[in-house]
């Protein structure tokens, strides 16, 4: 039997290459999420999925249906009780606030986190953000508020309090 060698290279070659879907994240950050009473509320974590970085937040222990305004901010550092010490949203083109602002929007600006029947809530998101911005030499917090951002009002979109702060270290 004659086995033709373009053939077995080519199974060979395939044989060992793995699918675009198994390949696994590749985890840049991560930050527990914490109340001012040092409670935990969850996690977010940044991921080079594909080459690109991606934001994933998992929280419990909310009222169920309501939505909260999420945010990066520009400090690392989450002192309570209302978590000013992480300075304003992560804005380093100096941009308006919102995706639904015509001069928006901040890079810290993310989605709406939505909180299920349970009292969890998910929110995945590609983002922008590199390795260099959320390690700089004050660091990132990604930052919870009580109430929803409305996307377009500068410079916050009116989202209230923030019930939640975590620092992103490196993971």
């Amino acid at each position: 039997m004659r086995t033709n060698p373009t053939l077995l290279g080519l199974v060979l070659i395939l044989g060992g290459c793995a699918t675009v879907s198994e390949q696994p994240p590749v985890p840049i950050a991560v930050a527990d999420i914490l109340r001012a009473d040092g409670s935990k509320l969850g996690t977010a974590s940044v991921a080079q999925l594909f080459g690109k970085p991606e934001l994933s937040i998992a929280v419990s222990g909310f009222n169920p249906g309501q939505s909260h305004g999420v945010h990066l901010h520009t400090v690392g550092k989450c002192e309570g009780p209302a978590f000013a010490s992480a300075g304003g949203h992560l804005n380093p083109s100096g941009k308006q606030h919102g995706a639904e602002n015509p001069a928006g929007s901040h890079l810290g600006d993310l989605p709406n986190l939505t909180i299920d029947a349970s009292g969890s809530g998910r929110l995945t998101r590609a983002v922008s953000i590199v390795r260099d911005q959320l390690f700089d030499l004050d660091g990132t917090a990604i930052v919870i508020h009580a109430d929803p951002d409305d996307l377009r009002t500068d410079p916050s979109g009116n989202s209230g309090a923030r019930i939640g702060c975590g620092v992103f270290l490196p993971d």
